[in-house]
């Protein structure tokens, strides 16, 4: 089975159905979403839509706090992005909010444990960002699933692997855009994915993998879209510039 890995969409249309077409050019089986599928962009009613038709169609999506926040945004925003989930919120309505609430924090793929953030505490979302937090991560899965081999996570923007070598301890690795690593079955490991709508390791071109369960094999993909047009959808919807600059920057 080949999996599409899709995470932090953020409501950037144009990215997320570039990373799409890239997918099923590669034949991919099934889709994953991992998360975030809304904030910070311009278009996440289009987006919701299009992922609740993959979701028709059998693809495993999960919620990220983006999503959680744009579901129930506090009355009074006392953060930007509280404000932004708002302006989300509006836009989305409550029937597509409803659904957004009913989605899981984790899913079960085979061998692999799918999660937004973390699989130590998923509703808390802490950012698996280094060596230390990985391995907390792989270990409540674990805990949770002796089964589970890996862990694949979204949240922090950025492609990287962590695997176990011959010590005792995970190491980070940090992937060559197309580049295919070997992920054989009796290793474990976890990956981030970066993201779709907003990555931040400064390109600018959305940010997906590829996981080839048969081969044991994870291909981390890069996409050029058009990130110039995406930034002035944000201008234009009157979100704050920042994060149409961050499309620019890829930061």
């Amino acid at each position: 089975m080949r999996i599409a890995l899709l995470s932090d969409l953020h409501a950037n249309l144009r990215a997320f159905e570039a990373c799409v077409a890239d997918a099923r050019a590669l034949g991919t089986d099934r889709f994953a979403l991992l998360g975030d599928l809304v904030g910070y962009g311009a278009e996440p009613a289009e987006v919701v839509d299009r992922v609740r038709a993959l979701a028709d169609a059998g693809a495993w999506v999960l919620r990220g706090n983006h999503d959680t926040l744009a579901a129930d945004p506090p009355a009074t925003a006392r953060r930007i992005d509280e404000g932004g989930a708002a302006w989300t919120a509006e836009r989305l309505g409550e029937e597509r909010r409803a659904w957004l609430r009913g989605l899981p924090l984790m899913a079960r793929v085979r061998s692999a444990c799918l999660v937004h953030a973390s699989a130590e505490s998923p509703a808390a979302w802490p950012y698996v960002d280094d060596e230390r937090r990985a391995a907390r991560c792989l270990e409540a899965a674990l805990a949770a699933d002796p089964s589970v081999r890996h862990v694949i996570c979204g949240h922090v923007h950025v492609q990287r692997l962590f695997y176990r070598g011959a010590g005792r301890g995970l190491m980070a690795f940090e992937p060559s855009p197309g580049a295919v690593v070997p992920v054989p079955p009796h290793r474990h490991w976890v990956a981030t994915i970066g993201s779709v709508g907003q990555p931040r390791d400064g390109r600018t071109s959305a940010a997906w993998a590829l996981l080839d369960l048969a081969r044991g094999q994870l291909q981390f993909r890069r996409v050029v879209y058009d990130h110039v047009a995406a930034a002035r959808a944000v201008e234009a919807a009157g979100l704050p510039q920042a994060w149409g600059r961050r499309l620019l920057a890829g930061r």
